[in-house]
């Protein structure tokens, strides 16, 4: 990694100076290091950041981070041109002016400097409100006294800022205070009662810490203070009290607090000063300048209360700048211009910045160009037969019709004007304020091929424009094609041609019309039967699956009932089986029942028991197991074991000592082992009496 040394008098801007009053290069002799590798990754960022800026200039993001890196690597050109760029498509955060400012002010060295500076504190104050920015702008005229004009610029500056947010009853009081110390530091009697007009302004308005203005007006006053003053601060501190719960909302809320603004500005409303209705408009914007209807709210109260040109643009400005997607705010500000007289070009340059704002609906670019053409509309003279406006609207109507066909329906897939409301209005400007039928009937064609014909409603349209403006034959024209096309209301539509032959049509027009309605009216009855059949067809069907899906969940309910009450019966039945055989075990351990054959003393048992059991028993006394079924057992092969139980011949198991589960001996496990059938050793499951309990079991 390579080191690089500034020489002498180089700049070192890199944000490493003071931003105020203070010079941006270095000393002679003094050297400072910086990386190579960093200052290269910085340039391919910032190479990289205005790429992007060139495919999108509406990145606000992208905008913050190039200012960034220029103001890092000490491009004080291009990071100026960079937050001109920026500051004239979005209105800057006061935190974005603040810096901008302090860097211009901390390189003013000359009056030509001072007044680029003054023309940054200008634009800064336009885009919000801003107390800070206000002070700063008042703080830094103060030193531009000695100037030519310097007095009265610092008290223009800070009478405006009085204006502005004198009002703000949290930060309004350090503009007061500001001021006076301004005027009290000019030792002239004429400033005293400059100071005073200051002080009795600021306690007829209700802001914190009044009480101590007060008392520093009192020690501060060689004179009584006048009872109308003291009037007018008692009346403040009573509005002061209504107003705190408002603040207090605001304080403890967090941001953007848009649902306490709101009750703010509504309480504003009630009690209707302008002044102060302005004031929370703004202070909430500060907050909420991303919501359009707050901007609709606070333009739409300009536009009919105050009704100040200057004003009511900048507002309907500023809200464009803020909400650039939102359409209403577009058609809004258009009208404000043409309202308060604005010169037509600007008017048309604005418009055209609105086609390249990015609306997110087709049907926004529709609302656009319709209040454009209105306000085109409105400018033509329709006594002349032709004049400049007029081809001007006629050219601004086929420039839309395709604009929606080509660079709106490419976008969004669809034109965002289905039932042609363009066409539509200038088909009745040209029959109505042109007297061109010829023309309204070649729009209105237009319209129906563009799948308009089988609305009711858009032929009866097309009829009452020919009614009003054009002659009997093309109604009749219109009503006959209306019969043939529509689908939705045709009985409306052979109605009305049926009227119109019975007021003004011959008898061949009467028997024409009726033969039309009727022929088509069939049709249509057929249609809709057909239709309704095939409806009905499908309820069926879908009836049908309903009770099939039905019955399916009562069989399946009804199969886990059945499962569910098996379940207790079977364990039952184990139960019994278990206690039947325990029983059995305890008679087995005496003498007699082990010199008894089992199957004498068992034999009933045996029959009712189970399979497993009735193999258990034939094994232990040695009788061949040949069940015929599960609840029966041949006798001869009982008789023929107790034969041999009687000769001696006793099952190995009934003559096998008790084995103990921990001190049988091996010999003990091997023979259990070679009943088991040489499986694993079953001695951790045997009774007490030596016979393992699977086996008994017949497991």
């Amino acid at each position: 990694m390579r080191l690089r040394r500034l020489g002498q008098g180089e700049r070192c801007y890199r944000g490493l100076w003071p931003l105020r009053h203070t010079r941006p290069w270095s000393s002679p002799g003094e050297y400072e290091w910086e990386y190579d590798e960093e200052e290269e990754k910085n340039q391919l960022e910032i190479e990289r950041l205005e790429e992007q800026l060139s495919i999108n200039v509406y990145d606000y993001n992208c905008h913050v981070d190039l200012i960034r890196l220029l103001r890092l690597e000490g491009e004080l050109t291009k990071v100026r041109m960079a937050r001109q760029k920026m500051s004239e498509i979005f209105p800057l955060t006061e935190e974005l002016w603040l810096e901008w400012l302090h860097d211009e002010i901390s390189m003013a060295q000359d009056g030509l400097d001072r007044e680029h500076v003054y023309d940054l504190f200008e634009k800064a104050v336009k885009d919000y409100i801003c107390p800070n920015i206000w002070l700063e702008y008042g703080q830094y005229s103060v030193g531009g006294i000695g100037q030519k004009g310097g007095l009265e610029k610092v008290r223009s500056v800070f009478e405006r800022a009085l204006s502005s947010v004198g009002l703000h009853m949290t930060k309004g009081l350090a503009l007061w205070e500001a001021y006076r110390e301004f005027e009290s530091a000019i030792v002239e009697a004429a400033r005293l009662e400059k100071v005073h007009s200051l002080f009795r302004r600021q306690l007829a308005i209700p802001l914190y810490d009044m009480e101590a203005t007060f008392a520093e007006y009192e020690e501060w006053s060689e004179d009584p203070i006048p009872e109308s003053v003291i009037q007018n601060y008692n009346k403040a501190l009573q509005q002061l009290e209504k107003y705190k719960p408002f603040e207090e909302a605001l304080l403890q809320a967090e941001a953007p607090r848009l649902a306490e603004y709101q009750a703010y500005i509504d309480f504003e409303m009630k009690i209707g000063d302008p002044a102060r209705i302005q004031l929370i408009f703004e202070r909430a914007l500060v907050e909420n300048c991303l919501v359009p209807d707050l901007w609709i709210r606070y333009s739409q109260y300009l536009d009919r209360q105050l009704k100040v040109k200057d004003l009511v643009l900048s507002v309907h400005n500023r809200a464009i700048r803020n909400c650039p997607w939102t359409v209403a705010l577009w058609s809004r500000y258009l009208l404000a211009m043409e309202r308060h007289g604005v010169d037509h070009q600007v008017i048309s340059v604005t418009f055209e910045k609105a086609l390249n704002a990015g609306f997110i609906q087709a049907t926004d670019y529709v609302e656009i160009w319709q209040a454009y053409l209105d306000y085109l509309r409105r400018r033509v003279d329709f006594k002349q037969d032709s004049s400049k406006e007029l081809e001007e609207l006629r050219a601004a109507f086929t420039r839309a019709l395709e604009y929606l066909k080509q660079e709106v329906e490419e976008r969004f897939n669809e034109s965002g004007d289905p039932s042609c409301v363009i066409m539509q209005n200038w088909a009745r400007i040209e029959a109505r304020l042109c007297n061109n039928m010829q023309k309204a009937r070649e729009l209105w064609d237009s319209i129906m091929t563009r799948g308009n014909a089988k609305y009711a409603n858009m032929w009866l349209e097309y009829y009452n424009l020919e009614r009003a403006h054009g002659d009997t034959q093309h109604c009749r024209k219109a009503l006959h094609r209306a019969v043939q096309c529509t689908s939705d209301y045709p009985e409306h539509v052979c109605e009305v041609l049926l009227t119109m032959e019975r007021t003004e049509g011959s008898l061949e027009d009467w028997d024409i019309a009726v033969q039309k309605t009727e022929t088509r009216l069939a049709r249509v009855n057929e249609q809709r039967m057909k239709a309704a059949e095939k409806e009905a067809a499908l309820v069926q069907q879908e009836e049908e699956k309903a009770e099939q899906r039905k019955r399916a969940r009562a069989e399946k309910k009804a199969l886990k009932k059945k499962k569910k009450i098996r379940g207790p019966e079977k364990r039952g039945a184990d139960e019994d089986d278990e206690k039947e055989w325990g029983d059995d075990e305890e008679a087995f351990q005496t003498q007699k029942g082990r010199e008894q054959h089992p199957c004498s003393w068992r034999n009933t048992k045996c029959r009712s028991s189970s399979r497993a059991r009735w193999e258990m028993c034939c094994r232990r006394c040695g009788a061949p197991f040949e069940a015929e079924g599960e609840g029966s057992l041949p006798e001869e092969g009982h008789a023929q074991g107790a034969a041999r139980q009687q000769q001696g011949q006793h099952h190995r198991l009934c003559q096998q000592p008790a084995l103990q589960h921990a001190g049988a001996g091996h010999e003990a496990q091997a023979t259990l082992r070679g009943l088991w059938g040489g499986g694993p050793d079953p001695t951790h499951l045997q009774q007490p009496w030596g016979f393992p309990r699977l086996l008994l079991r017949g497991v």
